[in-house]
């Protein structure tokens, strides 16, 4: 069954969690057959942290991280749920501070995308990206491309029904999809599950800030 945040425990699984303040997000951090030691969560929040600066000062966001160790292979996801938009990577390495640093960049690419269309759309609703310093900004302007712009080239609509999760779970299954968008009949909130790489699935609900 699908707890709160979409983990299912399971028998030897290591969870630590941490919600500690920093300038502008809390940071939810959790290990999975890993301990989380200070080193190890002092980095997370060091590199994640390079994203602060394209919030705007009065922005506040919660950043729930996982640090996955299966077989060998070392996982980061990351997800900064936000009013209109959720930001989430998941990256794989040997090393678990070579995988932080891999989901961070794509994080950073991410905000580079939606940044200036976020602002235009959200701007009176509290949730913004805003340039970071001119430094920053020139540098970006170096290593974007055409390519690297968004472009939507579908839009879909439809009704939600309102279910729960485990019924959306197996929705998306029946249709094959990797996420199924549904309204939850407890909380009246639209929520999301997805499929991860382990095989497992994820919720995600949004959050009031």
């Amino acid at each position: 069954m699908l707890g709160k945040e979409g983990f299912s425990a399971v028998e030897g699984e290591y969870i630590d969690i941490d919600e500690r303040r920093s300038i502008y997000m809390q940071y939810n951090t959790r290990g999975e057959n890993i301990e989380v030691t200070p080193a190890l969560r002092d980095y997370v929040e060091k590199k994640i942290g390079r994203l602060e600066r394209y919030f705007e000062n009065t922005s506040s966001f919660s950043c729930n991280v996982t640090l996955r160790v299966l077989r060998g292979e070392h996982t980061v996801e990351v997800t900064i749920p936000m009013p209109g938009v959720i930001l989430r990577a998941e990256d794989t390495n040997s090393d678990m501070y070579a995988a932080i640093d891999l989901v961070v960049e794509k994080l950073e690419r991410q905000i580079r995308k939606h940044k200036t269309k976020v602002n235009r759309k959200y701007r009176q609703q509290g949730a913004v990206f805003v340039e970071a310093d001119p430094l920053a900004a020139d540098h970006e302007a170096q290593v974007e491309d055409e390519s690297d712009q968004l472009e939507i080239v579908k839009t879909k609509r439809f009704n939600l029904k309102p279910m729960d999760a485990e019924e959306a779970v197996l929705q998306m299954d029946m249709l094959g999809h990797n996420f199924f968008v549904f309204s939850n009949a407890e909380t009246e909130e639209v929520n999301v599950v997805y499929r991860r790489k382990d095989g497992r699935y994820g919720l995600i609900e949004p959050e009031n800030v």
